[in-house]
């Protein structure tokens, strides 16, 4: 792919398209140029807005050839390795396989547009969405380097070493936790309705399964803490907790007096803060800001300020992709965001809109804070997110869920981990809703796979045995770093058959 120009280009603006053959590495359309030159793709146009471009390059696969590809934020339980499939989008890389050679085809990590691939039985086309929001973007002579395109091939004797040296020569200046992070977090038995009381109760069970080991545990908590959460609204303002949670500040001081460190959840873009300007919001009735303004970044850095300025030393932060785009993960195909959405400036594309968003609460919470990004677009957060929440949302209530999101997303996301960033398959949700013995399977995987490890669960729930369990594997967790590797993700969605420490494990889910 990087070696020679591809054969075609397709240029489309609002309205119309235009396919053009390369010459010298350029297309040219009217006042908008492609510039292919290497490994680097570059867009310039003074007048007219441009939507999406299509470089095809010419390629005969070889026969039995199975594809992997990424996902545009969170996995939703749809990664698998399949065969030829000619409109199957495959965000950011994906992979090729045949025999024991693996070929590994993406852009590096923080691009400027939002990339993704399709293949055929003849050609390689990456597709490039260069809007601004549902938008054509208007570079105004501006020249964009959007994205730097790699390649390699690697022996596929050792699938999870060759998928990790292939993702390595993608990222970019990645950024990682300090230390081994696991913990707790209560959403899965709470489900947003909490309080002050039983939040301490979760760290101090936290603190007695803990005791002792060197590396503290984190105890997030997670969305219900907000003063405004009422009737579906999960939004902000963020600078007071409601009656239920008391002062915040003394919330953290009193959770790290007991020797966990203390971690919140937060939603940026979704605020009613009254003093807020009109002009701010890209939709004003649902409380959205508009992360193309300079002054949105500015109070959305002053909001982390605020969160690390009370004492907690995690920031998990979500829904930014929804409020963004207007769409989750499944609903996106080639077109990441919706037609009516629009941004204040319109002269920079959607992945520069995000990258601003993600480096404005990256800076701001910098030295203070662990940031762990939950709805996020994973490729646009390497370098400025520490730990990433790759699949969707577990489950407290229904095991299928856990097996579909959680165990997916370990195991075709885990050559991500340690690369791009450390990656977080979300949590085991202990209730009496679901059975002791599968919750265990999942405690047991997620501790033993060397990634993060959050475990949801009211204080007074567990057995005497049960806590035994819990303990030993958060103290595994603690320290472990060396990862597990799925063996049979080539025919079955959510692996069962793992390689641990050197040995081959069995699960049943």
């Amino acid at each position: 792919m990087t070696r020679l120009a591809p054969a075609e280009i397709l240029i489309e603006t609002g309205a119309e398209k235009k396919a053009l053959r390369p010459v010298d590495g350029a297309a040219r359309w009217n006042d908008v140029t492609v510039t292919v030159d290497k490994d680097k793709v570059s867009l310039t146009a003074e007048e007219t807005g441009v939507s999406f471009l299509s470089l095809r390059w010419a390629a005969e696969w070889p026969a039995g050839c199975r594809f992997l590809g990424d996902a545009w934020e969170r996995g939703y339980g749809e990664l698998e390795w399949r065969g030829f499939v000619f409109d199957r989008v495959m965000p950011w890389y994906f992979f090729a396989r045949s025999g024991n050679t693996l070929a590994g085809y993406g852009v590096k990590t923080g691009p400027n547009a939002m990339c993704s691939f399709t293949c055929d039985p003849h050609s390689l086309t990456l597709h490039l969405d260069v809007r601004s929001g549902g938008q054509p973007v208007r570079l105004g002579g501006r020249t964009l380097t959007l994205c730097e395109t790699v390649c390699g091939e690697y022996d596929a004797g050792d699938l999870l070493s060759a998928q990790q040296a292939f993702l390595r020569q993608l990222a970019v200046n990645p950024v990682f936790p300090a230390e081994k992070v696991y913990g707790f977090n209560n959403w899965y038995y709470a489900y947003g309705e909490s309080s002050r009381e039983e939040i301490l109760g979760n760290a101090a069970h936290l603190a007695r399964l803990t005791k002792g080991l060197a590396n503290r545990p984190f105890m997030v908590i997670d969305d219900g803490w907000q003063q405004l959460r009422y009737n579906g609204y999960i939004g902000g303002p963020w600078r007071q907790g409601k009656k239920e949670f008391g002062d915040m500040e003394t919330l953290a001081a009193e959770m790290a007096a007991m020797d966990v460190i203390p971690g919140i959840w937060y939603r940026p873009l979704q605020n009613r803060d009254p003093a807020i300007p009109e002009e701010w919001f890209r939709n004003r009735q649902d409380g959205i800001l508009d992360p193309s303004r300079p002054e949105v970044l500015a109070y959305i850095a002053e909001d982390v300020r605020t969160l690390c300025g009370w004492g907690y030393r995690m920031i998990k932060y979500d829904y930014s992709t929804y409020d963004i785009t207007g769409r989750w993960g499944p609903q996106m195909g080639a077109d990441f965001c919706r037609a009516d959405v629009r941004f204040a400036d319109e002269t920079k594309t959607t992945a520069e809109i995000v990258k601003d968003l993600y480096r404005t609460i990256c800076r701001a919470a910098e030295g203070k804070a662990e940031i762990l990004g939950c709805n996020c677009v994973g490729h646009l957060g390497v370098g400025y997110m520490h730990l990433n929440r790759t699949g969707d949302d577990t489950s407290g209530r229904d095991f299928a869920r856990t097996r579909r999101m959680g165990v997916n997303t370990l195991a075709f996301r885990m050559p991500q981990h340690g690369v791009f960033y450390h990656v977080d398959a979300d949590c085991v949700g202990i209730t009496e809703s679901i059975p002791w013995e599968q919750n265990e399977q999942w405690l047991k995987l997620l501790a033993l796979s060397g990634t993060p490890l959050f475990v949801s669960v009211a204080p007074d729930l567990p057995t005497e045995e049960q806590n035994e369990v819990i303990a030993k594997y958060l103290a595994v967790a603690s320290e472990k770093t060396e990862m597990a590797a799925p063996l049979d993700l080539t025919e079955n969605t959510t692996p069962e058959t793992w390689r641990i420490d050197g040995e081959t494990v069995a699960f049943r889910f």
